[in-house]
């Protein structure tokens, strides 16, 4: 039995759940243990619905506790949710119901927040998923204040995260809150990753280009404009182009992509920089002015507000390696 003193962590899967959708969930928690850093971290392993196993690797481990352990946790993670679309198991929700108002925090990685949602546990909340995840999360639950950027929220007693290493991020922030910096900072540089991201840095976001309708005279003046973003582009002269009054143009562009003709720019021109940044070699000061900046300094807090980092950080992320 484990020491009354001990922190009970309840991790709950689902069928078709992966050995790497667990490192994610409580890896860093497990590394807590191994180390030493949290020597009465107490970790159950629970199946949020029938038949459930952990998988990979050729190995199927069925998973040993049930609903009771997240009854009785003081920290819940829901790693994933694959069938995104379906309502969660009735029993499960009301356990996590259960947990909460008892006083446990409540975790949701990735899909894991469309199973916090269903349980309520999200209604007037701010919270994160994965990227790509975001607008259903919001469609379906419109009671939660989705940030769609975000790598996690710590609102306090319900957590969430974005996908992959984000869950890694909010478990190094949660033994941060529960054992303080210096045992954080001390198991990350054992786990050689970075000791701190903040919750607010931005997930690193694929934004395709939007096709615009060119039947509109709007679309087509974006259009027009998108292959243009290495000049000057005036909002009047997206109108004269568009053959409208300003106030008209500026109406019917917000009824189309729901921001202004200038922020709209500005979205498009930081895409582009992403993308040179990401294929070619060019300096950061020639990306710039080929996105309509006039320079590397005049870029950078554009992009660092979309993206998170700074262009060079991004570059050194994502941008081609030399053979």
């Amino acid at each position: 039995m484990p020491h009354s003193d001990s922190t009970r962590l309840t991790v709950v899967l689902f069928r078709g759940a992966s050995l790497g959708i667990m490192s994610f969930a409580f890896g860093v928690f497990d590394l807590a243990v191994h180390y030493g850093a949290m020597p009465e971290l107490d970790v159950r392993v629970v199946a949020g619905e029938p038949d459930a196993a952990l998988a990979g690797g050729g190995l199927t481990c069925p998973l040993p506790y049930d609903l009771a352990a997240v009854e009785d946790a003081d920290l819940v993670i829901v790693p994933n949710w694959s069938r995104a679309g379906e309502t969660p198991p009735a029993p499960l929700l009301e356990s996590l119901r259960v947990a909460h108002a008892r006083g446990a925090r409540i975790a949701g990685l990735c899909s894991g927040a469309f199973v916090l949602a269903a349980a309520g546990l999200l209604d007037d909340r701010p919270a994160t998923t994965h990227w790509a995840m975001a607008d259903l999360l919001a469609q379906r639950y419109p009671k939660v204040q989705v940030q769609q950027s975000v790598l996690f929220i710590d609102d306090g007693d319900v957590l969430t995260a974005g996908g992959g290493a984000a869950g890694m991020d909010l478990g190094l922030h949660l033994i941060r809150v529960l054992r303080g910096a210096a045992v954080a900072n001390t198991l990350a540089r054992s786990m050689v990753v970075p000791p701190h991201r903040p919750g607010g840095q931005a997930q690193y976001i694929e934004s395709p280009v939007p096709e615009p309708d060119l039947a509109d005279p709007v679309g087509e003046t974006m259009s027009w404009a998108l292959g243009r973003l290495d000049q000057a582009l005036p909002v009047d002269t997206l109108a004269r182009r568009a053959n409208m009054s300003r106030r008209n143009f500026d109406r019917r562009f917000r009824e189309i992509t729901g921001a202004t003709p200038a922020n709209w720019l500005t979205h498009q021109r930081v895409i582009r920089a992403q993308q040179l940044l990401e294929s070619t070699e060019l300096p950061v000061d020639a990306v710039a002015r080929q996105c309509g900046f006039s320079s590397a300094s005049a870029l950078r807090p554009h992009f660092r507000g979309a993206v998170g980092v700074a262009p060079a950080t991004y570059r050194e992320t994502f941008g081609v390696k030399p053979t």
